[in-house]
Parts: C-alpha cells; sequence; structure tokens
C-alpha cells in the first residue's frame, strides 16, 4: 500500500495548492508553497533522488519566505548524506501505516464530527488546530478546499476538542489532522475519532485506509489493525 498512500499524500497537498493557486511541476518535482501559510509548504520528488534534484530542492527552498520541507520516501542508504551534504536536516519522520477496511468499529459514542462548511467553523479550526500540532491551517486553505477534502471539527459536551481531516483517492481513505487538545488527551478521544472515521469510510465505500503516523500516535493505528509499510523522513535546511 506504500504507492497508494503517499498518492493519497500528494493528491491532499496538490489539491490544497490548486484551490489556492499555490501548485507547481515540472518533470522532476512537484510543490505547494502557500504564501503566508504553515502547511502544506511542502516539494516532493516525481522519481528517484539524485545530487542534480536535491541541488533544485535547495534552490526553491532559500528563494521562498516561507518554511519548507522535502519528504523522502524511498529511503536508499545514501539518501541522508546526500542531504546533509546539501545543508538539509531531518525535522521529523512519521511511519506510513494502511488497514483493510472490513467491518464497522464499536465504541462509545461520547463524540460528535461537524464537516466544516461555513466560515464560522473554519475560524474555529483556525483557532483549535494549533493546540493539537503546533503549526495553523488558515481558515482560508479550510474554505478553498472543502469540496474536496472533508475537514472536520470534534466536540464533546459541546466543546471543542479537537480536529480530523479525511480525502479520498479513489477507495483509499486517506485520514490526517487527527488531533485532541492538550486537556483532553489521554481520555481515548483519538481512538474514538479515529473509529468514527473508519466507519464513515467504510460507508462511503473505501477499501483501504492510509495515514502517516508519528511516534506518539502510532500505539493507537496499531490497536486499530494498521500495519507499519515504509519510513517518511521530513527534510529542512539547516539554520
Amino acid at each position: 500500500m506504500k504507492l497508494e498512500n503517499i498518492n493519497n499524500l500528494t493528491s491532499l497537498w496538490k489539491t490544497v495548492g490548486l484551490s489556492m493557486n499555490s501548485y507547481n511541476s515540472n518533470n522532476k518535482l512537484e510543490s505547494v508553497i502557500v504564501e503566508g501559510s504553515e502547511w502544506p509548504n511542502k516539494i516532493w520528488a516525481k522519481g528517484d533522488l539524485t545530487s542534480e534534484l536535491i541541488t533544485e530542492v535547495k534552490d526553491i527552498a532559500l528563494s521562498s519566505i516561507e518554511n519548507i520541507s522535502f519528504p523522502y520516501w524511498n529511503n536508499f542508504n545514501n539518501e541522508k548524506f546526500l542531504f546533509e551534504n546539501n545543508g538539509f536536516k531531518i525535522k521529523s519522520e512519521q511511519v506510513g501505516m494502511s488497514l483493510k477496511l472490513s467491518s464497522k468499529f464499536d465504541f462509545e459514542e461520547r463524540i460528535s464530527l461537524k464537516e466544516i462548511t461555513e466560515l464560522n467553523e473554519a475560524l474555529i479550526w483556525e483557532d483549535n488546530y494549533p493546540m493539537s500540532f503546533g503549526y495553523r491551517i488558515s481558515k482560508e486553505i479550510v474554505l478553498a478546499a472543502n469540496n474536496s477534502i472533508k475537514f472536520y471539527l470534534v466536540s464533546y459536551n459541546d466543546e471543542i476538542i479537537g480536529t480530523a481531516i479525511m480525502y479520498f483517492t479513489g477507495k483509499i481513505a486517506g485520514i490526517h489532522g487527527v488531533g485532541v487538545i492538550p486537556s483532553y488527551r489521554r481520555k481515548g478521544f483519538a481512538e474514538e475519532i479515529m473509529k468514527v472515521l473508519l466507519n464513515d469510510a467504510l460507508e462511503y465505500g473505501a477499501d483501504y485506509s492510509t495515514l502517516q503516523a508519528s511516534s506518539m500516535g502510532k500505539g493507537i493505528y496499531k490497536r486499530l489493525g494498521y500495519s507499519e509499510d515504509f519510513l517518511i523522513s521530513n527534510y529542512i535546511m539547516a539554520d
């Protein structure tokens, strides 16, 4: 499921970029750099890694006023040296994971998910998303892309406690941006959010779910049955 996972992820970025007139592509690279935004702001390769390709990425990163990351998922042995020799460092690592959807999950039904359709909801998203992730996805992006991407506010007892994103590519349900604000963590809410999304994906007709997990979230996904498929290394320019 590696290719399906990567396709869902990069298609998500591309969809945002097209909705914000910020997508660029050539025969080697694709990029989405949204001015004044902290996300997606990615450059990714269409093919194998070369010294010339990294030089081109470096030139784009140095010429941009936004902070840009270069996710890489082929993980050849010489990859790290090529990046380090060109002034990059690893910002973070994620694990690409997948789950075959077969039957619905039972859960406590403590929470509700509301898909964002209006400005006031997008404003609430903009305020709450950084509490979980430390960076902002703006209301402008949410409203521009919400015809293709499902952005959710998560509430418990009429109080906003988290966020989620779901994006479909064919029969693949990509789950992104699942976060719970700090004061509501360690209460099982993240797992419940996932179960709601997976049940919705199954109703939609998806065959698989994919995601990219941090070390903090990986345990939840493994309990749900996800398998670890590949590693994503996210590089940025070193200071």
